[in-house]
């Protein structure tokens, strides 16, 4: 693990207990979304029927923004995470038994609601323990988590090789919770693991959180962000089986490359971040992902698409991360009804980009379909720009959203 010495904050015990949230819910996206064509194969489900677990997924995120905050300051954020993991083990206990859609819908809704409400605990109580710096440590969370989930699609690949299909490598969700949450139970309350009542420094009432104009700009590329990268982690198998002609276990096992490159670079931007303006950072993230996608779109071999795969992380890596931080510093003193809301957000990209590029594909292909992430991922940099300018510009009362996005 990196020294504080080159990433600029420390990482005690409250911190990697945060970052055990990201080891979740990272290897549960990046083992079950390369699956799901394999699930729709099984169960004689379309590909718009497929994508109905990013509708599930998304119920499960837009239930959590509601609950989330107001569980925080009513029992703490520690409990809010122990409860996540116990809801994150029944959930994918629930998916891997499935025998139909009707079971695997609910399942992935009860999934969905423990994620995100570990994911918001989580993302809040670092902004809180490292304010300034959050942006490189919310990086390398989402960096140790998508490293960990970097074994999920070859897990996927090798049990479908070996004729055991997905459901075991998504099964390892279970595990993993039960161990992060037996960290965090060792925590003591306090600081950013805030008692009940004193979660954002106010007592357990309703919290309003005014969205400034940067603050819109950032939840926009956010929510750019998670739509590109689930409509891709979603479909980037059935894209390679229509275009290379590769196996199942192999299509699946390509969905590696995007993971590693967004590993990769999340542990390189969250030191930068430091150095360079993270809105600028931001921009570039969304024009290195449209290169990659360009080489994955136009591959014909399982190799060239993993090459474009990994390209694309490298952007996706960082778009999430950084739009994450920026949002959060537009409310310092709100920070879990900030998260709130873009936890909300994200529950509907989820919900829409999946579902629809399933539903295009079933249309036009998978091929033709994949032509919309560059299109996202414009509008993304161009947001991202305009986030930066209005944050500059932003008037007294917003100077410290204009100081993190103009570091």
């Amino acid at each position: 693990m990196p020294s504080p010495t080159t990433t600029g904050f420390p990482r005690d015990r409250m911190t990697v207990a945060f970052y055990g949230s990201f080891v979740v819910w990272g290897w549960l996206l990046y083992s079950f979304n390369p699956s799901v064509p394999l699930l729709a194969d099984e169960l004689g489900i379309s590909d718009a029927q497929a994508g109905l677990h990013g509708t599930a997924m998304a119920v499960g995120g837009i239930l959590a923004a509601f609950v989330t905050p107001r569980f925080v300051r009513s029992r703490g954020r520690r409990p809010a995470i122990l409860v996540a993991c116990a809801l994150i083990a029944v959930g994918a206990s629930g998916l891997v038994a499935a025998p139909s859609l009707a079971w695997s819908l609910p399942s992935m809704v009860v999934l969905a609601l423990g994620g995100n409400i570990a994911i918001s605990s989580a993302q809040a109580g670092i902004a809180l323990r490292h304010g300034g710096k959050a942006s490189a440590a919310l990086t390398e969370g989402n960096g140790i988590g998508s490293s960990i989930g970097l074994i999920g699609p070859l897990a996927v690949g090798v049990c479908v090789a070996i004729g055991w299909g997905w459901r075991p490598a998504v099964a390892v969700t279970v595990v993993l919770a039960l161990v992060a949450a037996i960290v965090v139970s060792r925590i003591p309350v306090g600081g950013a693991m805030t008692a009940p009542h004193v979660a954002d420094g106010t007592p357990s009432r309703a919290v309003r959180v005014r969205t400034t104009l940067p603050g819109w700009c950032f939840l926009v590329t956010m929510v750019a962000a998670v739509a590109m990268e689930f409509a891709t982690t979603y479909w980037a198998t059935g894209l390679v089986l229509e275009r290379t002609g590769a196996g199942p276990g192999i299509a699946a096992a390509t969905t590696a490359g995007l993971v590693a490159g967004m590993s990769a670079i999340r542990f390189v931007v969250g030191p930068l971040s430091l150095r360079v303006a993270p809105v600028m950072l931001l921009a570039v993230a969304f024009v290195v992902a449209i290169g990659g996608w360009a080489v994955l779109w136009t591959a014909t071999t399982p190799t060239v698409a993993i090459v474009g795969l990994f390209v694309a992380g490298l952007g996706y890596g960082a778009q999430y991360p950084l739009s994450v931080a920026l949002l959060l510093a537009t409310a310092p003193d709100r920070t879990d009804a900030m998260q709130a809301r873009a936890t909300l957000a994200s529950g509907l990209a989820i919900g829409v980009a999946p579902f629809a590029l399933g539903a295009l594909s079933d249309a036009v292909g998978t091929h033709r379909a994949f032509l919309v992430v560059p299109v996202v991922a414009l509008v993304g940099a161009v947001v991202a720009v305009l986030g930066g300018r209005a944050a500059r510009r932003a008037p007294a009362v917003d100077r410290e959203a204009g100081v993190a996005a103009s570091r």
